[in-house]
């Protein structure tokens, strides 16, 4: 019985023995896409373009509720100069500024808004740029998975030797204009 046992056990190791030494012919990389959109150059382009943007869209946005602010003053300091009908005349226009800043918000910044419109045309490109280079990087160097670590996809790097980061933004300046020095591949 003793000697049936100690088989299994043996069993069991060189099972799990020849499964791990599946597991490590494994290549892995990892890259860190938080780290390449604030690298790459055409990806902060990308971005100043939509804070240029939305900073515009915000000032139109303060400069409503400038007005509704002026509105509701003017509404508050004349309300015992003005008529029970000019009153509400001004409060209905208070309202609609309301409604209007509301609406303006919405088609800027809601759900399905012009800012997230614009967000994915404008970085659709730089996106599909920065896979094709992640592809690209990956297969030459031979991995056979590429995570991501800002996206969670990676619970633990034993060490940063797998870090493809670097390559994919020298991928991505190839050919670009560049004030950053290129790291060199690894042989």
């Amino acid at each position: 019985m003793k000697k049936k046992n100690w088989l299994v056990v043996i069993s069991t190791c060189i099972f799990l023995f020849g499964l791990s030494m599946d597991v490590a012919a494994q290549k892995l990389g990892y890259i860190n896409s938080q780290q390449i959109l604030a690298q790459y150059k055409e990806a902060q382009d990308a971005q100043e373009q939509l804070d240029k943007i939305n900073k515009q869209w915000e000032a139109e946005g303060r400069e409503l509720q400038t007005q509704f602010q002026e509105l509701g003053q003017q509404l508050e300091s004349q309300s015992l100069l003005l008529s029970e009908e000019r009153q509400m005349e001004k409060q209905a226009e208070l309202q609609a500024l309301y409604q209007k800043i509301q609406q303006f918000q919405n088609e800027k910044w809601g759900q399905n808004g012009e800012f997230f419109r614009k967000q994915e045309e404008i970085m659709k490109p730089v996106y599909d740029k920065i896979n094709a280079a992640i592809q690209k990087v990956g297969e030459e160097e031979r991995y056979d998975y590429v995570f991501d670590t800002v996206a969670g996809n990676i619970v633990y790097v034993s060490d940063n030797t797998n870090d493809l980061t670097e390559f994919v933004i020298e991928e991505l300046e190839k050919g670009l204009e560049s004030t950053s020095q290129g790291s060199s591949r690894r042989q």
